[in-house]
């Protein structure tokens, strides 16, 4: 039995195969040549500001236009390692749902945001600055606020609900972070870290990389998001501040699909290595994955990660520990969307069987759900701020079924 059939019959058509089209014809090896040109901001957002909170930070923020009708402010909060670009295809869905206003942040030490002390990672600093923020940028009439945060930006969204830093927090929803799951993972975190490329050769290549070995499964959104995690090792400035790409980089773009083609994997080899991806999600919870080949690294030193994310290990445990209780105990409409229902630990098992918060498993994706489903987290957050009344619908949303 060939890999494709173990795949159907387990019910999980890998997504690079559309149904209808399972086959080896030469149109559907075409359309497996994928464009990894880098997308703009201004494709997803109205407005990119430098957010001057004293003489020691300032913080890159990205906003979608106001809304018609009154509406909530959604505040996202990106995981660790990513920018305010990771909720970009996110923010153009949900902005067409309900009336909202999406303000998307790059923390400290992430993205185009500069402060006296990038390392300094702690719940508590992150919070703080968050809060620090919010104030600033309402400093008289403040609108309702809903903060939405993925992974370690999940945890960061517990502790700056649990602090009261603003008085107009309406809610929160937390993507793909369990204090469970978490804490067990930590001890490999750094093995998962060490496994990925430090460098790149051009945007696209990052871009490239980034798709193929699972990270983000989204094409789209790996080609927005990609961009804000990564900096020019000549000029230390974010890969976003040199786009659009020149006609030289361009080429450079069209060589690095020629090169992906040339090398390209079998199909059943493909399928098996997406569906290992979905079982075993590439992240700091699931770091064992074989990393896919790629250019001679010490060649095309031109590109590398932001932030590195090893030396903040001091703060990890300070990120997730106790957070499952403060969820719980936070007074406030909870949601949690989940990738897979295996991410619950006791505390919040039983919390849900309580009916304390609401939770949402959405198969077929990674770790960064918003990124691999965005219209569909869109769809159950929009739901989930109409029920609770915190928003208005904007247009025709269907509605998921809570798991609680």
């Amino acid at each position: 039995m060939s890999n494709l059939q173990r795949t159907l019959l387990k019910g999980r058509l890998p997504p690079t195969i559309p149904s209808g089209r399972i086959g080896r014809s030469d149109s559907f090896k075409k359309s497996r040549i994928r464009d990894f040109k880098p997308s703009m901001w201004n494709q997803f957002f109205a407005e990119k500001q430098d957010v001057v909170i004293d003489d020691k930070r300032t913080f890159c923020i990205y906003r979608t236009k106001e809304p018609e009708k009154p509406g909530p402010v959604l505040l996202l909060l990106h995981g660790g390692g990513y920018s305010g670009l990771t909720w970009a295809l996110f923010c153009s869905e949900i902005t067409t749902m309900i009336h909202c206003q999406c303000l998307s942040i790059d923390l400290r030490g992430h993205g185009d945001t500069h402060t006296d002390e990038d390392d300094d990672l702690s719940a508590d600093t992150l919070a703080k600055d968050i809060g620090d923020l919010i104030l600033k940028l309402y400093p008289e009439s403040m609108p309702p606020v809903y903060v939405v945060g993925h992974s370690m930006g999940g945890a960061i969204a517990v502790h700056f609900a649990h602090m009261e830093l603003i008085p107009n927090l309406v809610g929160i929803t937390v993507i793909d972070v369990v204090e469970g799951t978490a804490m067990e993972a930590l001890a490999s975190m750094q093995s998962f870290l060490r496994s990925r490329p430090q460098y790149f050769k051009s945007i696209p290549n990052a871009i490239e990389w980034c798709i193929r070995s699972g990270q983000i499964r989204n094409v789209d959104s790996a080609k927005i998001s990609m961009p804000g995690q990564i900096i020019n090792c000549t000029t230390k400035k974010l890969a976003t501040n040199e786009l659009p790409l020149s006609a030289e980089e361009e080429d450079s773009s069209a060589s690095t699909q020629k090169f992906m083609h040339h090398f390209s994997i079998s199909e059943d080899e493909e399928i098996t290595n997406e569906t290992n991806a979905e079982s075993n999600n590439v992240t700091p919870e699931n770091p064992d994955f074989k990393k896919p080949p790629t250019t001679n690294e010490t060649d095309n030193k031109k590109y590398t990660w932001r932030i590195d994310l090893s030396k903040s290990e001091k703060y990890w445990v300070g990120w997730f520990s106790g957070l499952s209780e403060k969820f719980l105990n936070l007074r406030l409409p909870k949601q949690l969307l989940l990738a897979s229902i295996d991410g619950l630990d006791k505390t919040l098992t039983v919390g849900q069987m309580q009916g304390r918060f609401q939770m949402q498993v959405l198969g077929r994706c990674g770790h960064a759900v918003h990124e691999d489903r965005p219209h569909e987290v869109a769809e159950v957050l929009s739901a989930y701020l109409i029920r609770n009344r915190c928003a208005e619908a904007a247009g025709e949303i269907r509605c998921h079924m809570p798991a609680c």
